[in-house]
């Protein structure tokens, strides 16, 4: 089966930037993260990786590039993952960030699974809609949102112990 995606960048301009292509479901997610880099424009060297996502975009279980993971913390690598083992109806969703200093994050949904047309090179870019700008769009964090945000200010004066609620007599 062939396994279509859309890809979305996101970014908080005016313009959609988006790619639509197919895969075989039995190509890896390295695979997946290939046709990706090529439909955009990217030379694919930079570091990347996917993470499962639920229906509100919310970052899941990571599948990298390279294994950067201490002992002990197992992390699927996207040579090793078939795409139909972690994509599919129930969980079509994935967040696919490439290049960790400039943070392109992309949101790629399957579309719709279809049969293989006969005489189709996979995987296939289809439509190409918008162009990527020069750099990665800005991310806004919570406390970038907040201007009056301070993490250090907590009305707290640490040289008033009279005042700290602490009980010296503990145990």
């Amino acid at each position: 089966m062939i396994y279509r995606f859309r890809v979305i960048l996101d970014n908080d301009t005016e313009d959609d930037v988006f790619r639509d292509l197919e895969i075989r479901e039995t190509d890896t997610m390295e695979d997946l993260h290939n046709i990706i880099t090529q439909s955009f424009g990217f030379d694919g060297m930079e570091m990347a990786s996917f993470y499962v996502s639920d229906d509100e975009w919310n970052q899941g279980e990571e599948i990298a590039m390279f294994d950067m993971s201490e002992a002990g913390n197992e992390v699927k690598m996207m040579s090793t993952t078939i795409i139909k083992d972690i994509v599919h109806e129930a969980s079509p969703k994935l967040i696919y960030v490439y290049d960790f200093l400039s943070m392109w994050t992309f949101y790629v949904e399957l579309a719709e699974i279809v049969e293989e047309a006969q005489g189709t090179d996979y995987p296939n870019l289809m439509f190409v809609h918008g162009q990527i700008p020069d750099e990665a769009p800005d991310k806004m964090f919570e406390a970038d949102e907040d201007e009056d945000y301070n993490e250090f200010e907590d009305d707290l004066d640490i040289d008033d112990y009279e005042n700290l609620d602490f009980d010296e007599n503990w145990n």
